[in-house]
């Protein structure tokens, strides 16, 4: 058998930001690799142009996608060793039931979308057929068959089960293709962590309708991340989650307001944090909320995978920060909502009594 046909085979599905640049940036590598593109345009595009990628850390020509785009999973060429789901987390389920199918035996579910969409797919292909894929890096599709990686990163990986397994090592070698990547026992908190992040981040992006950069040079709004990732830190301990560190760096057990922080203006530690966030800002900086893009084209916001899936988990735990921040995006999905600065901060001023009360602020 030779080197190329026992190599492992991936499946793609997904031809979003991170979809595209993850298939293109793997191919252009020489990994086996089919992507199931629904969209025509796009398909159209990748198969008269190929992979066209922008940004950082991606080849700079155009990939070729001869025989690499398949636009149904019935025509797929299975098995596959690995399918990697990038699509939304609001199609997630229907994508894995789709190509469960496809899979070789002993092979893996792997999905990489935000929220806890591992513990869905599990539902499909079983809790020992699936593993998850924290990224750690942002993408965007900016035009059919061109895709823009907006930051460097990786992955943090692991299997829904636990332990980890040969599997995930073959997986691992693959990925570093496209970015570092680091296994872990602790999958659900790595979830957790990455939730919490983007429950602030692509949420709020979603809302003030710009890019990351920007909106993080307004203090309400780091005022508002901290608020929101603080209420997801209080319900992943809720569950017994053991928060991982983020990208090494970000602990977001250490940035989770205290009931003091929350009931002064000012403290040496709000602007420590305050000062991570602007970091965090600066280094993701042309990150554009997927959700926001959603919702320009007239399709399902993934809020309730993010924020809603906090408010649901609460339990005895407040989370009104979350709850307004679901219920605005979703304001903003049924067109009662403009989104931009003026309606973040109004978010902002409107949450504020309530937070006051959960401190204990007169």
């Amino acid at each position: 058998m030779s080197e190329q046909s026992s190599a492992p085979r991936i499946l793609v599905v997904g031809a979003g930001g991170i979809g595209g640049v993850l298939a293109g940036t793997l191919l252009a590598a020489g990994t086996r690799v089919h992507l199931l593109c629904r969209g025509a345009a796009t398909a159209d595009a990748l198969e008269a142009e190929g992979f066209r990628l922008r940004g950082v850390e991606v080849p700079s020509s155009a990939v070729p996608a001869t025989g690499v785009v398949v636009r149904r999973p019935e025509d797929a060429r299975g098995p596959y060793d690995y399918v990697l789901l990038a699509t939304q987390p609001t199609d997630v389920e229907q994508a894995a039931r789709s190509t469960v199918g496809l899979l070789a035996e002993g092979g893996r579910m792997v999905c990489l979308q935000n929220g806890l969409c591992e513990l869905r797919v599990a539902e499909v292909a079983g809790r020992e057929r699936t593993l998850g894929a924290v990224v750690s890096w942002g993408a965007s599709a900016l035009e059919p068959g061109v895709f823009e990686r907006t930051s460097a990163g990786g992955f943090s990986l692991g299997a829904l089960a636990g332990p980890l397994e040969p599997a995930l090592d073959r997986l691992a070698a693959i990925l570093e293709a496209v970015g570092p990547v680091k296994t872990t026992e602790n999958l659900l908190g790595a979830r957790w962590s990455k939730l919490a992040i983007n429950c602030a981040i692509s949420s709020l992006g979603t809302l003030g309708r710009d890019r990351l950069g920007a909106l993080m040079r307004h203090r309400f709004v780091r005022r508002l991340c901290l608020e929101v990732m603080s209420e997801v830190v209080a319900v992943a301990r809720q569950e017994g989650v053991q928060l991982e560190v983020v990208s090494g760096t970000l602990n977001l057990e250490w940035l989770a307001l205290t009931e003091r922080e929350r009931a002064v203006r000012g403290s040496a530690s709000l602007l420590a944090k305050h000062a991570v966030l602007l970091l965090v800002g600066t280094r993701y900086r042309r990150l554009r909320s997927s959700m926001l893009r959603a919702i320009e084209r007239g399709r399902p916001p993934a809020v309730d995978f993010l924020n809603g899936e906090v408010v649901a988990r609460a339990g005895d735990v407040p989370t009104p920060i979350n709850a307004a921040v679901q219920d605005a995006v979703h304001a903003m999905a049924r067109g009662e909502l403009a989104g931009g600065i003026d309606d973040l901060r109004a978010l902002f001023e409107r949450t504020r009594e309530q937070v006051r009360e959960l401190a204990g602020v007169a």
